[in-house]
């Protein structure tokens, strides 16, 4: 936690655009962060926990008084149901409680090539965003392009805003030599978006996925019109990454970004 919180310091003094600038936390690790806090500090708070209402709330009081920590989401998996449309509400009732400004987020889990919808709709309908797993130490946990693109798609469709987490180390799909697993990419999956904004099918969504041609995947970026580039920016929120460095400098390698000392 010492280690995370000079980084984010030194990030946060840097203020690169690339990088959102929230701390995620779990609530398990809420009070090694509070320990780690220095008394100047102002940290943007998003915390992962399971969404159940007692323990939303006991994390929101631990921040409530503390004016080094603004609580700007929450995030977490849908809690164990009979059936998912009972799930999403009984997340959206854990989330009822966060303050106005902060987000919540639902991890909805993809299984098959059929995008979510129903559960994507009810979270339209309580204004709240889902998050999407896109890797992890096990190979079940890194979804096909056919799933990952139908569930892009249909975020699109539905106006359901999104976050990504886990797997996507790097800007462009690729795999790992570790351990054998392909990883998403993370261009890849804001040009995903991009396609379905710009009225692409669900299958030009999967086929940007599957891609792992680096300079095209720059080329088509450079050409996304600055409306399709917002649109977009508000619907694929962010994405949660283990470095802060990694993804800066795959964009600088791809022309994507400027290099601190081409910066003018």
């Amino acid at each position: 936690m010492t280690e995370a919180t000079a980084r984010h310091r030194h990030d946060s003094a840097a203020g690169h655009p690339v990088l959102t600038h929230r701390f995620l936390c779990t609530t398990g690790d809420l009070p090694a962060l509070l320990e780690s806090l220095h008394p100047e500090d102002r940290f943007s708070v998003g915390l992962i926990t399971h969404l159940d209402p007692s323990t939303v709330r006991s994390a929101l009081a631990r921040t409530a008084d503390d004016p080094r920590v603004e609580l700007v989401g929450v995030e977490g998996p849908l809690p164990f149901g009979p059936d998912a449309p009972t799930a999403v509400m009984r997340a959206l009732t854990a989330l009822g409680d966060l303050p106005q400004h902060a987000s919540g987020y639902v991890e909805v889990p993809l299984a098959g090539d059929r995008p979510p919808v129903d559960v994507l709709q009810l979270l339209a309908q309580g204004q709240r965003a889902a998050k999407v797993r896109c890797g992890g130490l096990r190979a079940e946990l890194f979804p096909s392009c056919q799933s990952l693109g139908a569930f892009v798609h249909a975020c699109v469709t539905e106006d359901v805003p999104f976050k990504a987490t886990a797997g996507l180390h790097h800007a462009v799909r690729y795999r790992d030599e570790r351990t054998g697993f392909v990883h998403h990419g993370f261009l890849n999956l804001l040009l995903a978006v991009c396609r379905a904004v710009d009225g692409g099918t669900a299958e030009a969504s999967v086929a940007v996925l599957r891609s792992t041609d680096a300079e095209a995947l720059a080329a088509e970026a450079r050409q996304v019109s600055s409306v399709t580039a917002a649109t977009a920016r508000a619907l694929f929120v962010a994405y949660g990454s283990c470095s802060t460095s990694e993804p800066i400098d795959d964009l600088q390698a791809l022309g994507l970004v400027a290099k601190k000392e081409d910066a003018v």
